[in-house]
């Protein structure tokens, strides 16, 4: 029994973990409390969003077939002379050299990962096993290159502070391999003996099985990135493995072929038997992607001419990246099924028109806000006005019919749209664009019909000869003949008819016209007076002057007026069809924020107004004042911009001193009064005054180091100040 002053029981419950709400993707388009709106629209996003994923891809490898069709054929060339031992590999082998595939890719690297995986597939699908990818980030030394290339061959792993490779799960479970280009080639021995003896007899199911020696493919993806030293100590090494390991380099080049001789001396380059291969332009890649993606109507969801452009400079102007231009078509997807909640009516024809009758009031409400329903309204008679502003369910027919609109507008807008541009596309100084997206911007924003550049294209195409006329008029109806619709049937027949008038028109019947046009100038062979010949000099300049058409000059101008008309009739701005604001997507401002970045202009803004961005209301201050409780970095940099072109480096310190010392309350007669901190002090007393810095330039004018002079001035407790210059450098 236990005795004690006082008793208690003490009960200590366990804590309960909160439990974190998770929120599904879909509920973020939910608009208020409608939720089967936003998971509609987001299934709807997510559908098109895989479509042009998949779209994509496989545009991707059609483009690239070419070009990994010929590396594949140099590689099974390069291996089947090993195989068979001919002159041909016997002359590689007395010279060391290593069959190399250079692999100009063009400066669209964010690209270039799909074309070596879709290459690293196809050489283990058909070549061999042996395929690997290193990257120069990775491969900072030859001993790092090695050991990446065995890991990724052998299945091994190595311990960071070894020298050796420990095997797990490889053909030499017991052994440890050395971490050499000799233990590699140890290795393939071993394996290709080892299938061979185990596969005698057997169908040919693998590579393995059809090659008895595989390749090594060793892929460099990015070229240029690698260090010359690595690159020149790696070949010399494989040069004198080459007769017994069947190596294969491909070099992923960005830029020219020559950075290849700018890397490697003649004694490495030497080693090597390089054979060039060049992909596809970024630019036709893109014209490829923009064709068959935005350019269609079976894609229900459209860009503005705007957001087009912002895409359109990004990549010409950025990075040359299809990929991102991909990415940035996602975002703007994304965004546009977020923020617009009749969205839900961007989908395919069928689909579309059952969430029509299936609109609830609230939506049916945002309908009538749109603008250019708005304009619909205000077109209509007035007792379909009140049937408009006050029936919902005559609303819901109405959208029906205005969806099918749409759907119509599209297909003919496109077809004419190619059609004009199959016309001027081939014409002097390209007046509307050399790029069909160029033609197809200027007809979202404008009525093309209106400006300049078509008027002179317009009188181009009226200069044309007999046979380019009818090439010109043959593709066009080429490209009308696909539409479904009656109107573009119509007018792919109506230029058949034009091709074949034009095909039949008797080219000696226009001769015997120009001679009975010019047969005046008979009379002035016969024997006259000076009146007589004045008068018919006069007869003869009038006759040129009202000169008739020719019948081609006149079916001429009939074809081109009636090209001419369709062009009015179809390529109108979408701005002007009710509702496209459900399929149209206009936030140019957006994109550009998320996807066309300014880092430069975003730190200066924030060492100007450091109220902002640290959402203190105490750091205001009037225009040119610096306020001394602003932090110090944002002290120094105004103070950096009051001064011109040159800066007094002792002038700009005893500022931000005295700006400080203000902020920390010492009297003005001390002594301590200016000084920061016996650092400072100490430096800035070895200051001469004439070190100025040239604030152009970015460099000091005077014999002092100003990177050593600033980490000396403004290093404390292991936190680096950092200038920002007006120049293009930042300190």
């Amino acid at each position: 029994m236990t005795t004690s002053v006082s008793k208690g029981c003490f009960v200590f419950k366990p804590e309960r973990k909160k439990r974190k709400r998770t929120v599904d993707v879909e509920d973020y388009f939910a608009d208020g409390d409608d939720c089967s709106n936003g998971r509609q629209r987001f299934s709807i996003c997510q559908s098109l969003w895989e479509k042009i994923k998949t779209d994509t891809e496989k545009l991707q490898d059609e483009l690239s077939k070419k070009i990994l069709d010929s590396l594949l054929e140099f590689i099974k060339k390069s291996t089947s002379s090993f195989q068979r031992k001919s002159d041909e590999w016997a002359c590689l082998m007395r010279a060391s050299e290593i069959p190399t595939a250079a692999l100009v890719l063009g400066v669209n690297v964010p690209d270039h990962d799909m074309t070596f995986q879709s290459l690293s597939d196809l050489l283990r699908e058909s070549v061999t096993p042996f395929a690997v990818s290193v990257q120069a980030k990775e491969c900072s030394a030859l001993k790092n290159l090695v050991k990446k290339i065995l890991e990724r061959l052998m299945g091994v792993t190595v311990d960071e502070g070894e020298e050796d490779l420990a095997l797990q799960g490889g053909p030499l479970p017991q052994k440890r391999v050395s971490c050499s280009i000799g233990a590699l080639c140890q290795w393939y021995k071993t394996v290709t003996k080892k299938h061979a003896m185990t596969s005698p007899g057997k169908n040919c199911s693998t590579v393995m099985d059809v090659l008895q020696n595989p390749p090594i493919v060793v892929i460099f993806k990015d070229f240029e990135a690698f260090s010359p030293h690595v690159l020149q100590d790696f070949i010399l090494i494989c040069s004198r493995y080459i007769q017994e390991l069947p190596l294969i380099f491909v070099f992923g080049i960005a830029t020219s072929p020559s950075t290849i001789q700018h890397l490697l001396p003649h004694s490495v380059s030497s080693l090597l038997c390089i054979e060039l291969f060049q992909s596809l332009s970024c630019t036709q890649h893109l014209a490829t992607v923009i064709d068959k993606l935005i350019l269609t109507a079976e894609f229900p969801f459209k860009l503005s001419g705007k957001v087009l452009q912002v895409l359109v400079n990004i990549f010409l102007y950025h990075d040359f990246s299809v990929r991102n231009f991909v990415k940035g078509l996602q975002l703007a997807l994304l965004e546009h099924f977020h923020t617009q909640p009749l969205s839900v009516l961007c989908c395919k024809k069928k689909e579309a028109l059952l969430s029509a009758q299936a609109l609830k009031h609230q939506h049916v409400e945002m309908v009538r806000q749109l603008p250019s329903f708005m304009r619909y309204v205000e077109t209509q008679e007035p007792q379909e006005q009140v049937q408009l502003l006050t029936s919902d369910k005559h609303v819901k027919e109405v959208c029906q019919k205005l969806l099918k609109d749409l759907r119509k507008y599209h297909k003919n807008y496109y077809s004419i749209l190619r059609c004009l541009h199959s016309l001027t596309s081939a014409l002097p100084k390209y007046p509307l664009g050399k790029q069909i997206r160029e033609l197809h911007i200027s007809s979202l924003e404008k009525n093309v019909w209106e400006t300049n550049e078509y008027e002179s294209a317009i009188q181009l195409l009226r200069l044309l000869a007999k046979d380019e006329l009818v090439a010109t008029l043959r593709k066009c109806a080429d490209m009308l003949k696909p539409c479904e619709t009656k109107k573009m049937s119509s007018a792919s027949q109506q230029l058949e008819d034009y091709i074949v008038r034009l095909e039949q028109l008797d080219c000696m019947h226009m001769e015997d016209l120009s001679k009975e046009v010019m047969s005046p100038g008979k009379d002035l062979q016969k024997k006259t007076d000076l009146y007589h010949l004045q008068k018919t000099l006069l007869e003869m300049k009038g006759s040129r002057r009202t000169k008739q058409m020719t019948p081609f000059e006149m079916l001429r101008n009939e074809a081109l007026d009636f090209i001419d008309c369709l062009v009015r009739s179809h390529l109108t701005p979408p701005e002007l069809l009710p509702l496209y604001e459900v399929c149209y997507y206009s936030s140019s401002g957006f994109l550009r924020r998320h996807l066309n970045a300014t880092p430069r202009t975003s730190i200066q803004t924030a060492l100007h107004q450091p109220s902002y961005y640290l959402q203190n209301e105490r750091l205001k201050t009037d225009a040119g004042t610096v306020s001394s409780s602003a932090p110090d970095i944002c002290i120094v940099y105004k103070l950096h911009l009051e001064c011109g072109r040159l800066i007094n480096l002792y002038d700009w310190l005893e500022a931000y001193a005295t700006v400080v010392s203000g902020a920390e309350g010492k009297d003005p007669d001390s002594e301590d009064y200016g000084q920061v901190d016996e650092l400072k002090h100490s430096v800035r007393a070895g200051v001469p005054g004439v070190c100025e810095i040239n604030k152009a330039e970015n460099r000091p004018c005077g014999k002092t180091d100003l990177g050593r002079l600033l980490i000396e001035i403004y290093c404390d407790g292991g936190g680096w100040f950092v200038l920002f210059g007006q120049g293009d450098c930042l300190f």
